[in-house]
């Protein structure tokens, strides 16, 4: 099976190397040369342009930094409509919001191709791992084409509604555990101010009500969960920018709606005066450094 697969970026990337892994022939696009390579000597084939990857290729999927994007590689003048053939499933695997995945899906449709939305969960040691979780929009015949192949690159694939249903998925849990992430840096900097080992708060809350998974597998503060960014610097995890880039998402999609998320708005504040500080680059849990500098 040909699989033309487009964004090669620290999820993308992985990604395709589990697809190479698993036997599939992939035609590759992505900007950066140097991934390309590596990919190439894998066994792939490097594109000259979306719409070069996705001609006689027999699926399409596409791993984009933001919406924009999403327009851009499926809708351009050599993007993978201007390549790929009628019948062949499509799935786009960026987070973005609902509105613009079921707008080019739409212009897809008008050219005999159905194309089906699917972020992940799982962060970049879950696209290593083959291990994430796909929330898929797409009608459940599309969803049925596309299981197989996704279930290479992850374990868990859930069929979330039509078009546009996994997007809903994915920001509405990323905005939780932004909220959710705050609420713990908030409690465990409190503790600490307050004079209690850090560690014994931890295991009471873990072992309580408060606890959550950004206490109990992800706890912002350094040392109590070895495994987590808190405790390697905040470094090599989900990124406090891209955590801005989902709730800015949300929000937005809130507005839309007319539905109020007032504590997803607050978290969406605190992570731009985060970032305004130059922090971005770090892990979304480093927000407690908001809250005291770790000792």
């Amino acid at each position: 099976m040909k699989i033309a697969f487009i964004g090669l970026g620290n999820m993308g990337a992985p990604m395709a190397r589990n697809l190479l892994k698993a036997g599939y022939q992939l035609h590759l696009f992505d900007l950066n040369t140097a991934v390309l390579a590596e990919l190439a000597a894998l066994g792939g084939r490097i594109s000259e342009s979306p719409k070069h990857a996705a001609q006689g290729s027999d699926m399409v999927i596409t791993m984009l930094p933001a919406a924009a994007h999403v327009r851009s590689v499926y809708l351009g003048e050599d993007g993978v409509l201007a390549g790929i053939a009628a019948g062949v499933p499509a799935v786009d695997c960026s987070t973005i919001d609902p509105q613009t995945i079921r707008d080019v899906a739409a212009a897809a449709a008008k050219q005999g191709v159905v194309l089906g939305d699917a972020p992940v969960s799982g962060g970049t040691g879950g696209a290593q791992a083959g291990t994430l979780t796909f929330m898929v929009g797409a009608s459940a015949e599309h969803f049925e084409v596309l299981k197989p192949v996704l279930a290479r690159m992850g374990k868990n694939i859930v069929h979330c509604g039509d078009i546009g249903t996994g997007q809903i998925a994915k920001i509405c849990n990323n905005m939780l555990l932004g909220i959710s992430m705050i609420g713990v840096a908030e409690a465990m900097a409190l503790g600490n101010s307050l004079g209690i080992d850090t560690g014994i708060l931890a295991n009471i809350i873990n072992s309580s009500t408060g606890r959550c998974w950004s206490s109990e597998i992800y706890n912002p503060w350094p040392g109590v969960v070895e495994t987590a960014p808190a405790s390697r610097g905040y470094t090599g995890g989900f990124g406090a920018d891209l955590m801005l880039k989902d709730l800015g998402l949300a929000t937005e999609a809130a507005r839309a709606a007319h539905q109020p998320v007032i504590l997803g708005a607050l978290a969406q504040q605190l992570y731009q005066a985060m970032s305004q500080r130059g922090e971005g680059g770090k892990d979304f849990s480093a927000i407690i450094e908001g809250y005291c500098k770790a000792e």
